[in-house]
């Protein structure tokens, strides 16, 4: 089969992107396809035209890759893709939006609020900060709402903290989740094609908080996986992770995170449609803890891309 494999890109994730386009990029090599990595820029298309591929392997992610950007485009040229199609890419990028499908099915997710720059600059939603002790209590998460790979969240102890770490927040998106901060284990279960994976926990060395660098460096992190859990709540955080793929129409792959507190039950944080491929991500981690070599992994990730109902313009 003749593959292009999308990478790299310009978002902030580009270098992480790089990574997993050419794991995958190998790995389908290895397998026997006729494989082209494309670097994606302003002349994507009319690479695309040049290579007349079979299908189109994603490995971007962020903003562009993740949101429905490339998706969009790829249905408009009726290019068979992996992962997720537009709708769902682009309610899984958007943490706010992700919370409310999990919220209205009542999927256990933090409490939060959101807010956008205009808010703040135009309609004085800074006065509004005072009651956010009162409906999440302290500590709250501060998130930039469209960012992956925990750019951009900050913690706040305390009102005196809130407006520093939503500064920061609103320097990667200009708009913003202030969640609920809940003390527990995190652990990330992927979704392959409908099916769960085993969970992986991740646990920072030196740290408390699974940030950039300790997802990305060799080193930075210890992984567990499977993750030591009790039957029930493995089984709890499998059932989740399926009906929150399905709740937000994802396709192919996905990852979802969770916290999970030593009392009450685990809260989905988000959804990551197109999770990381690299030599530390999670997926491929899960993937090997249940058996699948990285080579399957890829041409199973692959086959997706023929598998969705139609084209163009499938929302799915």
């Amino acid at each position: 089969m003749r593959v292009a494999v999308l990478k790299g890109g310009s978002s902030l994730e580009r270098q992480v992107s790089l990574r997993s386009g050419a794991r995958i990029a190998e790995a389908l090599r290895a397998n026997g396809h006729d494989v082209t990595e494309v670097d994606v820029d302003q002349g994507l298309v009319q690479r695309l035209e040049e290579i007349r591929p079979d299908a189109v392997f994603i490995a971007l992610h962020g903003r562009g890759g993740e949101d429905g950007t490339v998706q969009e485009l790829m249905e408009i040229l009726g290019l068979p893709f992996t992962g997720c199609g537009v709708l769902s890419s682009i309610q899984c990028m958007d943490k706010a939006v992700t919370k409310l499908v999990l919220q209205k099915h009542g999927v256990p997710t933090p409490r939060f609020v959101t807010f956008n720059e205009t808010a703040f600059r135009n309609l004085g939603a800074a006065d509004s900060l005072a009651t956010i002790e009162g409906d999440l209590g302290f500590p709250v998460v501060v998130k930039p709402a469209r960012q992956g790979s925990a750019l951009g969240i900050k913690f706040a102890a305390s009102q005196d903290e809130l407006p520093g770490a939503l500064v920061s927040a609103f320097s990667y998106d200009d708009r913003v989740l202030i969640e609920q901060f809940i003390k527990g284990r995190e652990i990330a279960v992927s979704v392959l094609d409908g099916e769960p994976l085993p969970p992986v926990e991740a646990v920072p060395i030196g740290g408390d908080f699974y940030d950039f660098e300790s997802r990305y460096e060799i080193g930075k992190t210890e992984y567990v996986c499977p993750a030591e859990l009790p039957d029930d709540v493995a089984a709890r955080l499998a059932d989740l992770a399926v009906q929150t793929y399905g709740l937000l129409g994802c396709h192919g792959f996905a990852r979802v995170d969770f916290m999970v507190p030593e009392q009450g039950e685990p809260q989905v944080l988000e959804v990551n449609s197109i999770p990381g491929l690299t030599r530390t991500s999670l997926m491929p981690m899960a993937a090997e803890a249940a058996g699948v070599a990285f080579e399957e992994l890829a041409e199973r990730l692959l086959a997706t891309a023929n598998t969705r109902k139609s084209y163009p313009l499938n929302v799915s």
